[in-house]
């Protein structure tokens, strides 16, 4: 009865006439930003996030939190039309996606990917619901040792499941960190790591700042030189019988979705895994599962729908690590995470308790998120079909405009936009060299917290450091940060037996 008034509650924030059209703009914005090649889900929330400060808190949330959504709905449009995933989430989507488009089943291909993003948004938020309370209540038992613990854990999770190249992911963790201390000391007030003797990073470096730097201007340098031509838009039309088929279509696919929707959410809580890899396993299992696996690559409608679950309720899923123990599921939750701290909100468990209207408003909005996305989306396909022929040069030119602006309005500091152009210029770089962003974010927006909580436990324990381990909470985080940390190197020396083994036959 208890979660059916706070349901309550949150549905009377989250229908307000404001808020109501809050979400409608932002699942609108997420999916042309979604659709556009190049752009993303934390491309399009980092650009917008200055806008934030113009509503309240409950309000901003919930608008990023809808261009999260809607952006997720939109990467499957430019998959299937243009051959380009929109983003990275929507990879495996192009794999039967735009073979369909070519053999003129592009409308079926749409209205599969809005109904399967549809179910997995929805089942994932069911489960969001009912596994969010209860997960903040365990967290309650936190303090200080705990809270680094948990922070060392998203860190090594990033190390240990962030792919091959864990030196690189280190890298980025300390330069995020690093980049974390600059200011002013967090309990002695004395200034730290101030370059060149600028006044402007006396307050540190901004969240916002680098998020648009490396996932702004950084993603456009990139794009521009990796975009050789105009790729070609295979036109799609949409009548109210081609809705209908592709409903009926749809239905026969309820045991993958279903297994694509439970799947995406549980990987998606995971600390650097996200919607990517669940869409990837999730076409995977629905392959191996098909009575014709031969299908897939050439046009199955199962490769179109199995992603697309899992890729919208991994989205979801990352929102109840975020917002249950401030540890964010994914890059695009690490911006919502700055978001909140930018805002005066502490992610974790007492945000339920002080900040309940905030965190039921924001659950409930995804109701009404998910149900606005299919319906702007299934209407506005024409409209896609059209943006997406827009000049690259004018996108791009857009864009750059927006995040100077962006960067720009909420200190009105020229430092930061300098600073934005410098992130520009290195995450460009940085993207050549293959180093991952979202270590970086995740270090610089987290860096305060494990620092604070590090220091708040050596000076209650009088510089004991074994209090890390002899706390039973902060001593499993910890075994447990251990053992991702050293996952990279078992596998290092299975990998150097199998060659050897290989080496001796």
């Amino acid at each position: 009865m208890e979660l059916l008034g706070h349901l309550a509650d949150g549905f009377a924030t989250s229908l307000s006439p404001l808020n109501l059209f809050i979400v409608i703009l932002g699942v609108t914005a997420g999916l042309f930003i979604g659709a556009m090649p190049g752009l993303g889900s934390v491309n399009g929330v980092a650009i917008v996030l200055p806008l934030t400060f113009i509503v309240p808190p409950s309000s901003a949330i919930i608008l990023l939190a809808a261009i999260y959504y809607g952006a997720m709905y939109g990467g499957a449009i430019s998959s299937i039309l243009l051959g380009i995933p929109g983003a990275s989430t929507a990879v495996a989507t192009t794999f039967d996606g735009r073979p369909m488009a070519q053999q003129g089943k592009a409308g079926l291909a749409l209205i599969a990917a809005a109904c399967a993003s549809f179910v997995g948004g929805t089942i994932s938020v069911v489960l969001f619901t009912l596994f969010a309370a209860p997960l903040a209540d365990v967290a309650l038992a936190f303090g200080p040792a705990e809270n680094f613990a948990l922070v060392l854990l998203a860190f090594t999770t990033f190390v240990g499941l962030g792919g091959d190249d864990v030196l690189k992911t280190i890298i980025m963790i300390c330069l995020g960190l690093a980049l974390s201390t600059v200011g002013l000391d967090l309990i002695s007030g004395q200034p730290r790591l101030i370059f060149f003797d600028q006044p402007g990073f006396y307050s540190g470096i901004s969240f916002l700042v680098l998020a648009i730097g490396i996932y702004g201007i950084g993603e456009i340098l990139y794009t521009i030189e990796t975009q050789k031509s105009a790729p070609t838009v295979t036109p799609a039309k949409l009548s109210f019988r081609e809705l209908w088929a592709g409903m009926k279509e749809i239905n026969k696919l309820w045991k993958t979705m279903s297994f694509g929707s439970i799947l995406g959410f549980f990987v998606g809580m995971l600390p650097a895994a996200g919607a990517t890899p669940a869409a990837l396993m999730s076409y995977g299992i629905a392959k191996l599962m098909s009575k014709t696996p031969e299908r897939f690559g050439k046009g199955a409608i199962e490769g179109v729908a199995a992603p697309e679950t899992a890729n919208n309720a991994a989205s979801t899923g990352s929102l109840l690590p975020m917002l249950t123990l401030g540890i964010p599921g994914s890059p695009t939750t690490a911006l919502l995470l700055g978001g909140m701290v930018m805002w005066g909100l502490v992610p974790g468990p007492m945000l339920f308790i002080e900040q309940p209207d905030f965190v039921w408003g924001l659950i409930t909005s995804l109701y009404t998120a998910n149900l606005a996305a299919v319906l702007v989306n299934l209407a506005l396909i024409p409209l896609f079909v059209w943006a997406l022929r827009m000049p690259f040069p004018v996108l791009c030119s857009l864009v750059f405009v927006l995040c100077l602006v962006g960067g720009y309005a909420p200190s009105q500091k020229l430092h930061d936009v300098w600073l934005i152009v410098g992130f520009g210029v290195v995450g460009y770089v940085l993207r050549k060299a293959d180093y991952p962003m979202a270590p970086l974010v995740l270090a610089l927006v987290l860096g305060p917290l494990m620092e604070k909580s590090f220091r708040q436990t050596l000076i209650a324990e009088q510089g004991n450091v074994l209090a890390f381990i002899e706390r039973p909470l902060s001593g499993t985080f910890v075994a447990i940060s251990l053992v991702f940390f050293l996952f990279p190197l078992v596998k290092y020396f299975k990998r150097g037996r199998g060659r050897a083994a290989s080496a001796a036959k």
